[in-house]
């Protein structure tokens, strides 16, 4: 079922997700329902948040993405990023491998905005799949950017926050306009 997406300025993207404890058929559901948008959106990640649920959960597929190129490695060993596409994280723990550097990024809650933002080139994620299993690998590129901004996401945390002064000064403008947009439909 396809979700309604929330816009800059709804409180629940500033909500820090609880941490989802079992595999309800509500969080399945909810696992499928958020392939389903983000797809119907044409994005690549797609936080709890950003469909009004505050729950570390989010869903990741760079497959769409062919010219940003990622790269993988479980327990040592490289591997083809699309081996883990599409990607459910659940409770994820990332942590920086490498230097940040520049890259764009665009977010489904601020429609028509992106922007250069400094990430880690390279992360560690730990979390759960979409089966409940264990998952732990290291990541670079596109795929690192994208499993950063997500879990940002999962913490209140959205890609204006790490946008530089004059860039974030830049889109003031239509921030404001999409903030005021979004109160007024929540009002």
């Amino acid at each position: 079922m396809l979700l309604p997406l929330k816009y800059y300025g709804d409180p629940v993207l500033r909500k820090r997700g609880e941490r989802v404890e079992d595999l309800s058929p509500a969080v399945e559901q909810l696992i499928e329902d958020m392939f389903e948008t983000m797809a119907e959106y044409n994005g690549i990640g797609l936080a709890a948040q950003q469909v009004g649920e505050a729950l570390q959960l989010t869903v990741l597929d760079i497959r769409p993405v062919e010219d940003r190129p990622s790269t993988l490695k479980i327990g040592g060993r490289e591997e083809e990023p699309d081996s883990i596409m599409p990607l459910v994280l659940i409770n994820p723990e990332v942590k920086p491998l490498a230097d940040a550097v520049p890259g764009g990024e665009g977010c489904l809650s601020f429609p028509e905005m992106s922007a250069e933002i400094d990430r880690p080139e390279r992360v560690s994620v730990k979390a759960m799949d979409g089966g409940g299993e264990p998952l732990e690998f290291e990541c670079g590129g596109l795929l690192a950017r994208a499993i950063q901004h997500e879990t940002d996401h999962l913490n209140g945390i959205l890609f204006i926050d790490r946008m530089d002064r004059a860039t974030k000064a830049d889109l003031q403008e239509q921030l404001d306009a999409l903030r005021a947009k979004t109160l007024a439909a929540l009002a």
